[in-house]
């Protein structure tokens, strides 16, 4: 199962913090993708990601927008 989350418009930390509630409520394996256009994100999904544990499988960017897919860890 994959959750998207649309965090486009709200600026550091904001993204990130969504992101963290939204995977508390995530089962183990399970991924989300997340939607940024905050160019901080591109820091601080993978650092956020390397500290909890979680697996970063895609961070991108086109056109100002920031994607990323997590899988949460177990």
């Amino acid at each position: 199962m994959t959750t998207d989350l649309d965090t486009s418009g709200l600026k550091c930390p904001l993204p990130v913090l969504k992101a963290k509630k939204a995977l508390r409520a995530m089962e183990a394996g399970e991924e989300i993708s997340v939607t940024a256009t905050d160019p901080s994100t591109m820091t601080d999904f993978p650092e956020y990601c390397a500290n909890a544990g979680h697996a970063l499988l895609q961070a991108s960017e086109s056109n100002g927008v920031f994607l990323f897919r997590i899988r949460k860890s177990g």
